[in-house]
């Protein structure tokens, strides 16, 4: 018997999921002491899928997993959260009490944004790091040490911006975050960006600048050029991304082009 799927709902589905790769059905391996006892891994058959491309109907719709419902229903919360704050106080509190990302479920703290609320810059990273969990602040671990030293060097302090993340919790382990994880996320991030209405916006890493960015070009493509952030406004802010500080720590050769991104910023804000 034939199974009809529809493509575009399947996509949809996998998309909203996080699945950006197809592995085979069957795990194949063998020790090196095992070599002599290789066989052909076994073909099986299975019956034909027909995709058909006709328009995406309720029942389609209704097919898809909860998980995935329940990612659409959370992005549709947390933006009528976000509509509603009209303060950054009370869109901490919004979100403080938010529980439309299972992140929230480990993390030790909600970390929102910390410094000025009235900068002319905001620097944006990925998530909060073990020490950030603990303490509920963002960059206080090394690599926010790192980053406090080299706003420092070029004359700005934590009184003279403001700085946030992507994620306000953080992911277990550290891992990267799951796509459906940064689209019910991102809403508070772009929203904090609204109200504090910023000049410049300075990127950390990456994932932070594909994110924000929605794009999915390598941080050794985007850094070291002025970009631009749109907000719903349609207000274009500049934007310059640069390598997260947590990589500077692991790449120290890489700390010239950090040094320099900065002082680019520095001279375009004078």
């Amino acid at each position: 018997m034939e199974e009809k799927l529809n493509i575009k709902a399947v996509l949809e589905y996998y998309i909203m999921s996080g699945v950006d790769e197809i592995l085979g059905d069957e795990p194949f391996g063998v020790g090196l002491n095992e070599k002599k006892n290789i066989q052909e891994p076994q073909i099986i058959k299975k019956a034909p899928v027909i995709l058909t491309s006709s328009p995406v109907s309720d029942s389609d719709r209704q097919a898809t997993t909860e998980l995935a419902q329940a990612t659409l229903s959370a992005c549709q919360n947390a933006h009528e959260i976000c509509a509603a704050a009209q303060t950054l106080e009370e869109l901490r509190a919004a979100v403080e009490k938010f529980d439309g990302c299972a992140l929230k479920l480990t993390a030790s703290h909600t970390v929102f944004g910390d410094g000025n609320p009235h900068a002319r810059l905001v620097l944006v990273g990925e998530a909060p790091g073990a020490d950030e969990d603990r303490i509920g602040r963002p960059f206080v671990g090394r690599s926010g040490h790192l980053l406090d030293k080299m706003m420092n060097a070029v004359g700005m302090d934590r009184n003279s911006y403001f700085i946030t993340n992507v994620l306000p919790w953080r992911p277990p382990g550290n891992r990267t975050p799951t796509s459906a994880e940064i689209a019910v996320c991102l809403p508070f991030l772009k929203r904090q960006i609204e109200l504090v209405d910023p000049e410049y916006i300075l990127i950390l890493g990456g994932s932070a600048a594909n994110a924000l960015l929605d794009n999915q070009e390598p941080i050794s493509r985007l850094r070291g050029r002025w970009l631009e952030y749109e907000k719903a406004d349609g207000k274009k802010i500049p934007v310059l991304a640069s390598f997260h500080p947590a990589y500077l720590l692991r790449n120290a050769a890489q700390k010239a082009r950090a040094w320099s991104d900065l002082l680019r910023l520095k001279k375009t804000m004078q």
